[in-house]
């Protein structure tokens, strides 16, 4: 079966700073991706990237077996409807409610009747955890926990393919992380989701991605499990899974 995302040959470039070179990549369907580099190696860009809202350098980028941006506005259109996103913090429009938030992708892409519309929001706000009281509360009326679950909800809006996190758990506590992660794994089993998730969170990597994707030296150094990960020899590697951090979240001593 073809990837659910294939890159090749990608190139970014800031001025005179090279944040990708040569980057290749491919992302399973179906599979949890989590994505970890360093402070500064292009994880958010590559992920910005892959949707459309950046443009490389050079390189190919395929999704769903169509090639973003090398398109025309109507087929890339079509293609964003098949994934959703969820940035950093959730990303909600602060003066909308959250069922107006997850509305927001419907009323962008889909021509639904208004109380029909309304229905799928309540169906997607039940789906990521939500009170029904939720719906009509604005983001700064949530805790930190809600707000992520409704930008989960809005991601998943449009019945997506493909979603990507950016940092999901950042700014979570361990329970409310937990939960999330918790989450996230149920609706890729309910949904049959593919999910690529930024994240530093090695609690995350651990407890829900079925490969790691390591992001060094401007391109994705190695792809696999975290067995497989600690057991390469590059120092960067060996420091992150196998530091006191890694350690405790592998739950060895």
């Amino acid at each position: 079966m073809d990837p659910a995302i294939r890159v090749r040959g990608l190139v970014t470039r800031f001025g005179d700073h090279v944040v990708h070179e040569d980057l290749d990549l491919d992302v399973r369907r179906g599979e949890i991706l989590g994505v970890v580099g360093g402070s500064g190696t292009g994880k958010s860009v590559l992920l910005r990237q892959i949707t459309g809202l950046l443009e490389p350098d050079a390189g190919r980028i395929e999704v769903l077996g169509e090639t973003v941006r090398d398109t025309s506005p109507e087929a890339f259109r079509r293609l964003r409807r098949r994934w959703g996103v969820m940035f950093q913090g959730g990303a909600l429009f602060s003066a909308l409610t959250v069922r107006e938030n997850v509305e927001a992708p419907m009323r962008e892409q889909l021509d639904l009747p208004d109380d029909l519309r309304a229905r799928l929001a309540a169906v997607k706000v039940r789906m990521v955890g939500l009170p029904a009281d939720a719906m009509e509360k604005r983001p700064s009326e949530l805790s930190g926990g809600m707000r992520k679950r409704a930008g989960f909800a809005r991601a998943i809006a449009l019945d997506p393919e493909i979603v990507f996190l950016d940092e999901p758990t950042a700014g979570l506590d361990p329970i409310g992380a937990a939960a999330l992660d918790a989450l996230v794994a149920q609706l890729r089993d309910v949904l049959g989701l593919t999910v690529f998730l930024v994240t530093h969170d090695l609690d995350t990597l651990h407890a829900i991605c079925d490969r790691v994707a390591v992001l060094a030296e401007r391109r994705v150094l190695a792809v696999g499990s975290i067995d497989e990960l600690r057991a390469l020899p590059h120092p960067w590697i060996a420091e992150y899974f196998g530091g006191p951090r890694g350690r405790a979240a592998a739950g060895e001593r």
